[in-house]
């Protein structure tokens, strides 16, 4: 008995590494037999799998031990110390790089900024008037956090909130997602800066820091997968040029998507490095804890957070269910999602729209198929097909039960999303005036030809078109492996020319497919999806892997592969940085020297007239995005916000704007005092509009939803088809003239609801009477 356990234990011990494979099949029968006999060769598989799946993700020089170690490198030519401090170097400079790419880019950002509006020359009030529609409202919101005694009264008066909105007290902090504003106005006043810098200039601050750290996480990310930080300065080149369609700092500074998306790129780079094969443990503790922060925080900035990381969600899916990644580390993200989700819904004062997201309904049925997908990997045919069974059973169970969560959980959120969806898909039409002006919106469009001109003369649509077609096929070629039973390679080198089999670069490649095909239906989401092209094309022309996946293919034996993709990953990266400096470098220069001039003397004298001579507790009405605009510069008190997340919000800008609807007067005096409106503000940019599609003013969709048009003609070019209701329908011509054209006239009946107490080229102020005389 001593002999025969002799020979066995060194059997295990020599095996123990591989799982057993070096084993005699003499052992492996007396294995078999020590488990009763009961399991075959496919389920020892399974759980030599599971127990793989289950080891900690160490990297393999954490595991070698240190003479093995010291004699690779001595076979190099290369002691341990020379090999440190190449490896220091090589990450401090990278490191500066980075950083420096991300302080350049927020001190671009500020300079632009105040070459185009002039803010250091300009009074508090000029300043504040270039805060247009829904950033207007977020910047006042954060002017009273600032006056209000302490911060926890000010936080109580924003989630008491009835000195907005007349009628209607709102709790701002979680309709409008305002924890910004809340983390700005601490800071602001703990670090001590209200004598050393003025509010506006520290609130736009944080927004341009944070786009720096995020230019930072992109070239993180490129550097991580590429392996060179010649690409994330590429990266940082490529977005720059492409600012106009990468991000929307230009147009609106405080919008939710500019503090949040920084805290995206953090969790993408962060996943990226997780995602790694052969990562030592405190770099996979360091990228987890990473994205555990980032995730949470990047929910907690932004309403819509939860559908971006639905689409994340669907690509670790896709590239776990092709078994090209670590199960384990994708469910741990999955439960990232869970606690995100759990805390966001107790900190955002129980939001209902988090519990019937779909990403809830999509993690909750991928955690309870779990158990499945463990024994699923085994190459089997019926493996396979189970496989098949499991995506269905999946995308099944996670429809079921969000249809079930909508069912029990009260919610009002996202409503008109849906219905927009609909109209936007062709699968129904409306008269509605809301569902229309948002499918006229330009970023609700598909995009457009310039769009892509933009892209192509940068050089970045090329480039990231090879680099998508390369990294594809070589997917197609793993997954068609994978499918035959071929397992993956523990370290892909780079003459095996395998970029598809590194979990990073397929998750990347999935995610920028499923961000690209939400980007070429509406133009707005190009400012997620460009980024990431910026990122995966400079990552492509400057890795060797990419290079060397090629010539595998094209079985290249004139010139060396691995010398000539060493050389075509420095060489091509160079030349396109150069040719983008000699174009492109000339005209941002001109940017900053060049002096641009923001002046709206109209709006100024609209507003220094309010705050002098309107009442103090006068509720003003008018266009939802110029009462952003009078709540910020005046404070007072606005029938109507530019906010689109709220039914009710929707149904009072939708009635308020029927001032430029061809309506009675006493129509129009009916809905402004239900809302008790004491003054009425009429933009002449909007009543006289002559824009260049006829159907998208909006007047045009006024007298759409009312009924009141002249023609059967289509008013709506194609491109906003989805507007246009039957040629079947009759519409009746209206007896009134446009409301906001007979007002001027001042004649009876419109004198004896209203007004005049102001006007200048572009705004006619009405004073609502509270004493109507009917005279004829």
């Amino acid at each position: 008995m001593r002999e025969r356990s002799r020979p066995r234990g060194r059997r295990e011990a020599g095996g123990g590494g591989t799982g057993g494979a070096e084993a005699s099949p003499r052992g492996e029968r007396r294995g078999d037999l020590a488990a009763g006999g009961s399991r075959g060769p496919a389920m020892e598989e399974g759980a030599a799998d599971l127990r793989q799946r289950k080891k900690q993700n160490c990297s393999e020089s954490d595991k070698m031990a240190p003479e093995q170690r010291n004699k690779e490198n001595s076979k190099l030519g290369r002691s341990p110390k020379y090999m440190l401090i190449q490896r220091f170097a090589k990450l401090f400079f990278g490191c500066l790089a980075a950083v420096t790419s991300g302080m350049m880019y927020a001190v671009y950002l500020s300079t632009y900024h105040e070459r185009k509006f002039w803010f250091s020359s300009r009074q508090e009030l000029e300043r504040e008037i270039t805060f247009q529609g829904d950033s207007a409202i977020y910047y006042s919101f954060y002017k009273e956090l600032l006056k209000a005694p302490s911060f926890e009264r000010g936080v109580y008066e924003l989630t008491h909130n009835n000195k907005t909105v007349s009628l209607k007290t709102i709790n701002a902090v979680q309709q409008m997602t305002l924890y910004p504003e809340l983390i700005a106005s601490v800071l602001y006043q703990a670090s001590g800066s209200e004598e050393v810098i003025e509010p506006v200039y520290f609130y736009i601050g944080i927004v341009f820091g944070l786009q720096g750290i995020y230019v930072t996480a992109l070239f993180v990310t490129s550097w991580v997968m590429s392996g060179t930080w010649l690409a994330g300065m590429l990266t940082v080149a490529w977005f720059i040029i492409n600012r106009t369609d990468t991000t929307r700092i230009d147009y609106s500074i405080p919008s939710r998507e500019n503090w949040a998306l920084p805290y995206f790129a953090c969790q993408v780079a962060a996943l990226t490095g997780y995602l790694k094969k052969n990562l030592n443990c405190s770099a996979e503790k360091f990228c987890y804890l990473l994205v555990n922060a980032s995730t949470y925080t990047f929910m907690m900035m932004w309403e819509y957070s939860h559908y971006l990381l639905f689409v994340q969600a669907i690509s670790l899916f896709l590239l776990d269910s092709f078994a090209l990644a670590q199960t384990e580390k994708v469910h741990e993200v999955y439960k990232i999602y869970l606690f995100s989700l759990f805390l966001g819904y107790l900190l955002q004062f129980e939001n209902s729209a988090l519990l019937v997201s779909p990403l809830l309904s999509f993690v909750a049925a991928l955690m309870l198929s779990k158990c499945l997908q463990m024994n699923m990997k085994k190459g089997t045919f019926m493996s396979r097909l189970l496989k098949v069974m499991y995506i269905y059973l999946v995308l099944t169970v996670a429809v079921t039960l969000n249809f079930l969560l909508k069912m029990f959980v009260p919610h009002k959120e996202n409503e008109h999303l849906l219905k927009f969806i609909e109209v936007k898909l062709g699968l129904n039409t409306t008269k509605n005036f809301t569902m229309n002006w948002l499918l006229c919106q330009e970023s609700l469009q598909a995009p457009s030809q310039d769009f892509f001109l933009r892209l192509t003369q940068s050089s970045l649509l090329p480039f990231y078109i090879l680099v998508l077609i390369i990294c594809l096929f070589s997917v197609t070629q793993v997954i068609f492996r994978r499918i035959c039973g071929e397992p993956l390679k523990e370290a892909v080198k780079l003459e095996d020319g395998r970029i598809g089999e590194r979990p990073e670069i397929v998750y990347h490649v999935i995610h920028t497919i499923l961000l690209g095909c939400l980007a070429m239906c509406l133009e707005g989401m190009k400012y997620l999806w460009t980024p990431y092209v910026c990122m995966l094309a400079a990552f492509g022309v400057c890795s060797p892997e990419l290079w060397m996946t090629l010539f595998k293919w094209l079985r290249l034996k004139a010139v060396h592969p691995i010398l000539l993709a060493l050389i075509l990953s420095m060489a091509v990266p160079t030349i396109i940085g150069f040719s983008l400096w000699k174009e492109f470098f000339p005209r941002i220069m001109t940017e900053l020297t060049e002096l641009q001039e923001f002046y709206d003397p109209d709006t100024v004298e609209l507003m220094t007239w309010i705050k002098r001579q309107a009442p103090v507790a006068a509720v003003f009405a008018g266009s939802p995005q110029l009462m952003g605009v009078i709540k910020l510069c005046t404070g007072w008190m606005v029938s109507s916000l530019p906010l689109y997340n709220d039914d009710d919000l929707l149904k009072r800008n939708e009635n308020i704007y029927q001032i430029y609807s061809k309506r009675s007067a006493e129509d129009i005096y009916k809905i402004l005092t239900s809302y008790k409106a004491n003054f009425l503000v009429i933009e002449d940019s909007i009543c006289n509009e002559v824009g260049p599609v006829r159907g998208c003013r909006v007047k045009d969709l006024l007298d759409i939803a009312n009924g009141h048009v002249y023609t059967r003609e289509s008013p709506v070019t194609s491109r906003q088809s989805q507007v246009v209701c039957e040629e079947d329908d009759n519409y009746a011509y209206s007896k009134y003239g446009r409301f906001c054209h007979e007002i001027k006239m001042n004649y009876s009946p419109y004198v004896n609801y209203f007004t005049r107490v102001y006007w200048n080229r572009s705004y006619f102020v009405y004073r609502i009477n509270t004493v109507i005389s009917f005279q004829s």
